[in-house]
């Protein structure tokens, strides 16, 4: 199987779920602008219980949320307040800086939420990193679905297999789920740079057996084939010539930025998240989430 690397998930064991996150990584920090890639759940949580994810900041990139099963309620700063369910997509683009909030809906709260889905971060590219920050919600209706003969696939980004999402990109991206039952999908192979992720089931590249929440990056160039019952995203896109540092939650070419960013947080020259202004996350001692070296 023509795969450049396989990126083992590092594990957070939350309590409540658990988080598996592939990119960034020592062996790769980015896979065209994915620069964070995280899966979590699937999980069941206690009635009362639910996800609080409370205010933080993001620069010089875009977050993308996407859901299995469950709801989040997603709060910025400049105003967005928007329930994501399964099979729409959170575009919120930080830019020159954002804040946000991520909690489960009082209903799901009531009912005892369940929580499966994937969180993904996006490089803006240079000449864009510091652009208006927003927020975009794509229904399920504006995200094509292909389907043939034991599988389907769902476009969240970009054109793949002669569709195209509405979704909003700053450079070129691709990004789609897979669902199979038996059947095949081809893997286009235009994009820079491409890799697989399977979250469920006994999926296969090529006829090679896929590690659950591994990262297989494809050789560029490559045309494979997905096979198997299960689950799986494609994700990738246009290479980035410029190298992007990233650390906690921001992002950027400039580790000054960066820096200039934890010193904006501490001192709350942020802007609050109306709805949700009384809790924040602090700057971390050491963070979770940074790009290697």
């Amino acid at each position: 199987m023509e795969t450049v690397k396989e990126i083992t998930p590092t594990v957070h064991d939350l309590g409540d779920f658990k988080v598996r996150r592939v990119l960034p990584s020592r062996p790769r920090t980015m896979v065209g602008p994915f620069i964070f890639v995280d899966e979590f759940g699937p999980a069941q949580m206690e009635t009362g219980q639910g996800m609080d994810v409370r205010p933080h900041p993001h620069i010089n990139l875009a977050t993308v949320t996407y859901l299995f099963e469950g709801a989040i309620h997603h709060r910025d700063s400049i105003g967005s307040s928007m329930v994501i369910r399964p099979g729409a997509i959170n575009l919120m683009t930080a830019g020159k800086g954002i804040v946000h909030s991520e909690r489960s809906p009082q209903e799901e709260r009531d009912a005892g939420p369940r929580l499966y889905g994937m969180q993904t971060w996006l490089a803006l590219p240079d000449g864009k990193e510091e652009i208006d920050p927003a927020f975009d919600h794509v229904a399920e209706t504006d995200l094509p679905l292909i389907e043939t003969e034991g599988a389907s696939a769902r476009v969240l980004m970009g054109t793949l297999w002669g569709a195209s999402a509405a979704t909003p990109q700053h450079s070129a991206t691709i990004y789609a789920d897979i669902v199979l039952g038996g059947g095949k999908v081809p893997i286009d192979a235009e994009a820079d740079e491409r890799a697989v992720l399977a979250t469920e089931g006994d999926v296969s590249l090529d006829g090679q057996r896929l590690e659950p929440f591994t990262l297989y990056v494809l050789a560029p160039g490559h045309a494979a084939t997905l096979g198997g019952k299960g689950r799986a995203m494609l994700l990738g896109g246009e290479a980035f010539t410029t190298k992007r540092h990233v650390w906690w939650n921001f992002v950027s070419s400039s580790r000054d930025r960066i820096n200039q960013a934890k010193e904006d947080w501490q001192e709350r020259r942020f802007p609050v998240v109306p709805g949700d202004e009384q809790e924040r996350i602090p700057i971390p001692e050491v963070p979770k989430t940074v790009s290697y070296p």
